[in-house]
């Protein structure tokens, strides 16, 4: 994991400027301009600590100086003459005499400033030096030897140079001269020569006609979660063409005719980022650690941009992509509670794993095709087998409590709130049978139906099973239904077989050769759910029609229990006519309801909760989707994922 790298830390009162607030005794903000045109995007002098202004070290490449930031060093080099600051102490190689003190760099706006006058110190000169403005030789200027003329008032007295000396950052303690009275006529002085100013060495020439220059580098850094953003930007003086290499380690720019000047750095983020000359243009280099880039350009001025993404944490789920949500869905934070709501481009659908088999809601909503998904009902974690209804296709996956609030989709994925006790029923020729209950578990006593997956085996040796083909009908007639086959014993049927086990001796009436009318309806016993084709159990029933209607009581829940504690909650709302998931960061069921009738909710049914809690969106950083919740989830048996419609597939395509 990168670690974020501060090579200063603020003082307080720096602290109190990054904030923009400019208290007595500190310098004014002044803007700063290049050959007497103002810098674009605009760059003015911070107000410092100490009452001097300063210019952030991005920016100083663009004066012609090179900065090296890492480590706890920071070195400006200009011209052969160097300043570094490390260990508290400024020191100085290849200057003339600098003043004795040098301000501290400092940190304003989460950037490395240091003061104006540690450039002059440094040689950089102004062209002006106003109380309304500062401006400087532009570093193309300054690479092409044409450095214009400063104003006499603004060039202090150089003497000879020095050997390098090391700079304290305390006024010196100075001792007073003793007192030697004078002559009365002082002594003739002989004249003395002039000494000869130093001419400053000239850059070095380019083995190539620059067609632009590199004029700063500048990075920036954010998290969301566990995901890292970070931008690099390049900004040149005019257009430039580049191309890039990418490896393991990161991305190399090669941009040719370019000139810039040399420079590493450490950014923020803990990657490296190195300029470098060559015999035909620059090069940049940026190593990103396995993170995934984008390169883009803006003009006026011109400039390439890197954005990085890297998720720094994979034991965290990352976070949704609010800007980047798929089109037609919206998300609203309202503190702890997140409410994720579809338009009628997309439907709810029950999707399931093999019985008996658990998956991430991740992987239940990618292959169902939808856009993003909430996990459903209770469930055994020891056989990931639901305990409640689950109706997929218009036929019962498990069977139904038949006391606690279910989900109903129609076949147009239309959703309804209520308390169904479903139930197959049997018709053929002298037959009319109430199947007692869905599983593949045999019970003599019963009439059990199960709905095979082709491994989950189904009957015994004493008792009978049939294959039924055809003749499934919701709440109809199911006219055409006839037995496939008889079978005794144990077998496996296949997947999507409707199969009845029962015990011929109980139920005679059933013993019915191949090829017999037989029919399954399933009924669903509970007005205005006749139609409905998919179902999912849970509860309980949170809000109804706009009305908190929590009943734990009537739906049989232990509130003593831990499924009725502060944890983790998810439901399925509605809001309005759209559908959606609702997700609270923690809380009990009550807390959840009061917060969803808050919201403006008109229903809500609470799915399971606590470690199972997962509401995943598609899309995302690095197209690897996102998570409202914070902690991995348990994989489920079964998710309540929204599709789009077969009329809404083109429209759901994911915005950036």
């Amino acid at each position: 994991m990168k670690r974020p790298v501060v090579p200063f830390r603020p003082s307080l009162l720096s602290a109190v400027l990054s904030v923009g607030v400019l208290l007595p005794g500190m310098a004014a903000a002044r803007p700063v301009a290049l050959a007497g045109v103002l810098t674009s995007p605009r760059i003015e002098t911070k107000p410092l600590d100490g009452n001097v202004e300063g210019l952030p070290v991005w920016f100083l490449p663009r004066l012609g100086v090179t900065v090296r930031n890492t480590d706890g060093l920071l070195s400006l080099s200009y011209g052969g003459a160097v300043l570094s600051f490390q260990g508290g102490r400024w020191a100085a190689s290849g200057l003339s005499a600098v003043p004795p003190v040098l301000p501290v760099p400092q940190s304003y706006n989460g950037s490395v400033h240091v003061a104006v006058s540690v450039l002059l110190a440094l040689g950089v000169r102004p062209l002006a030096d106003t109380p309304d403005l500062l401006d400087f030789v532009p570093l193309a200027s300054s690479v092409a030897g044409t450095v214009p003329a400063a104003p006499a008032s603004a060039l202090p007295v150089t003497p000879g140079l020095q050997p390098a000396v090391p700079l304290p950052t305390t006024p010196l303690p100075t001792t007073p001269l003793p007192t030697t009275p004078l002559p009365a006529t002082p002594p003739p002085v002989a004249p003395q020569p002039t000494p000869a100013q130093p001419t400053p060495p000239a850059p070095p020439a380019l083995p190539f006609t620059p067609v632009a220059t590199l004029a700063s580098v500048r990075s920036s850094r954010t998290l969301d979660r566990n995901i890292e953003l970070q931008r690099v930007v390049l900004e040149f003086n005019a257009p430039a063409t580049y191309t890039v290499q990418r490896d393991r380690s990161g991305l190399t720019l090669t941009l040719p005719g370019v000139s810039g000047a040399p420079q590493t750095q450490k950014l923020e983020s803990g990657d490296d980022l190195g300029v470098s000359l060559g015999a035909t243009g620059s090069s940049v280099r940026l190593d990103t650690s396995g993170g995934a880039s984008e390169i883009f350009t803006l003009q006026d001025p011109y400039r390439v941009v890197i954005d990085t993404t890297t998720n720094i944490d994979t034991s965290v789920p990352p976070p949704v992509r609010t800007d980047a949500l798929p089109d037609g869905v919206t998300l609203r934070r309202l503190g702890g509670l997140s409410l994720l709501t579809f338009d009628d481009r997309y439907v709810p659908k029950v999707v399931t794993a093999p019985l008996g088999r658990s998956s991430g809601v991740a992987d239940l909503v990618r292959t169902s095709g939808g856009v993003a998904g909430v996990n459903g009902g209770y469930f055994d974690p020891a056989s990931s087998l639901p305990v409640d209804l689950v109706a997929q296709g218009g036929l019962m996956l498990a069977p139904s409590l038949e006391r606690r609030a279910t989900l109903g989709l129609d076949a147009q994925g239309t959703p309804r709130l209520g308390y169904p006790r479903p139930r197959y029923v049997l018709n053929g020729s002298g037959v009319q049978l109430t199947v007692n209950s869905v599983s593949a578990r045999p019970n003599p006593a019963w009439v059990t139906a199960f709905v095979g997956d082709g491994r989950t085996g189904v009957g015994a040796d004493s008792l009978t099973t049939l294959v039924l083909r055809g003749g499934t009908g919701l709440g109809g007639t199911g006219a055409g239904g006839t037995v496939a086959r008889a079978m005794t014993g144990r077998f496996t049927p296949g997947v999507g077989d409707f199969t009845v086990t029962f015990d011929p001796a109980r139920y005679p009436q059933l013993t019915l050769p191949s090829g017999s009318p037989l029919t399954y309806t399933l009924n669903w016993q509970t007005p205005g759910w006749d139609g409905m084709q998919e179902a999912l159990a849970a509860g309980p029933l949170l809000v109804s029609a706009g009305k908190l209607v929590l009943d734990p009581v009537r739906e049989g829940f232990d509130t003593s229990g831990g499924i009725w504690r502060a944890t983790r909650q998810v439901a399925f709302v509605t809001v309005g006519t759209q559908s959606g998931i609702a997700f609270l960061s923690s809380g009990t069921p009550g807390d959840f309801a009061r917060a969803l009738l808050n919201a403006g909710v008109s229903s809500a049914m609470r799915l399971d909760s606590g470690s199972s809690a997962t509401v995943y969106v598609t899309g995302g950083y690095l197209n690897a989707g996102g998570y409202l919740n914070t902690v991995w989830s348990r994989s489920v048996p079964n998710a309540l994922v929204f599709v789009p419609k077969p009329t809404a597939q083109k429209g759901a395509s994911r915005s950036r």
